[in-house]
This record gives C-alpha cells, sequence and structure tokens, in this order.
C-alpha cells in the first residue's frame, strides 16, 4: 500500500463480514502498530484482543453507556481489541511528576497514534476497523480483567469490512493552514 493512498482511503467500518479473523493476521497487524512513536519511546500502548462472543456481548451490553450503535457493532465485528496502556509512564518524569504542563493528557496523545497505526496496518492487511470513544472504562477494564496499571483508551471493532463508506467531504487546506 502507498502510505497516501492508506491515509486517505481508510475508513471507519460500521459493519463487518461473520468471517473470523486468523490470529496470525491480528499478530501481524500489531507487528507493525508497535512501531507507534511514543512519549521517550516508552511503547505503553497493550492490544487486548476479545473474539469471544459471550465477552463480546458482554462489554455491548453492559459498557458502552447506553450507545445502542456502538453495542450493534460490538456485537457484530469480529473482534473487539481492547486498547489500553500502561498507566503513568507517557508524560511522566522518573520520580512521577509531569514533565509538561500536559499531566495524564499525553497518554492520551501516544494512545491515539497508536491506535491510528493499528487501523492503517488493519486496512494494509485487508481488514476495517472503527476506534471508539463512548464507553464505561472501568466496566471494560473489570470485564476483561485488565492489570490495574493500565487504563482503557478506546475500543476498536476489527474484522472483514461489508460496506464501502464514501469519503466525507473534507475541508480545504487553506482552511486549516496558518503561516506566522
Amino acid at each position: 500500500m502507498n502510505l497516501n493512498d492508506g491515509l486517505k482511503g481508510r475508513r471507519s467500518i460500521r459493519k463487518y463480514k461473520i468471517d473470523k479473523v486468523d490470529t496470525k493476521l491480528i499478530e501481524k497487524v500489531i507487528d507493525t502498530a508497535r512501531f507507534a512513536p511514543t512519549w521517550k519511546n516508552s511503547q505503553t500502548a497493550r492490544y487486548n484482543i476479545v473474539t469471544d462472543e459471550t465477552l463480546k456481548a458482554k462489554i455491548a451490553d453492559e459498557a458502552t453507556c447506553g450507545f445502542e450503535k456502538n453495542k450493534n457493532i460490538i456485537k457484530n465485528a469480529p473482534v473487539l481489541v481492547v486498547l489500553s496502556t500502561v498507566d503513568k509512564i507517557s508524560g511522566f518524569n522518573t520520580d512521577g511528576s509531569y514533565t509538561t504542563t500536559k499531566g495524564e493528557h499525553w497518554q492520551s496523545f501516544d494512545a491515539g497514534i497508536s491506535a491510528e497505526i493499528f487501523c492503517l496496518s488493519a486496512f494494509d492487511n485487508g481488514l476495517g476497523t472503527l476506534i471508539m470513544g463512548i464507553f464505561d472504562e472501568d466496566k471494560v477494564a473489570e470485564l476483561i480483567n485488565l492489570p490495574n496499571t493500565e487504563k482503557v483508551s478506546a475500543l476498536i471493532a476489527l474484522g472483514y469490512p461489508d460496506d464501502e463508506p464514501m469519503t466525507p467531504k473534507r475541508k480545504e487546506v487553506s482552511e486549516i493552514i496558518r503561516f506566522i
């Protein structure tokens, strides 16, 4: 895949084929995603792969804050990736103090980069993804037995796309650039 084609072609997928995704393919996607840049090369992203239908249904029913769209997507996607990050490393000094005025925010920044690299790698391997942010972090952590040293950053649906969304209208460069 040409990088520009991937950046411009990847879409958020909300409908998936029922086909299972081979674990080797998931590992291949993560093998690329692990190269996402992180704060001081801290590499805090963790990929918790949920394929068990019962567990996915519990997450969908109990941890989506009543948001029906996410509930249905989780139930219908063959894989749910719970992206977590090791807590209190990204953006912190070794003594536990903040390195910048961003405080804990940098952890979310690193998680966002990791999520997008994961999604681009999935796209490059014929898979579709959807990053979801409406969820009960504590409930998801409880349901997947997340170590207490990690925080849930995002839920990512993963599978073979069963639709081809159109490219949404994008702002012109002149609307988003400012030379100073």
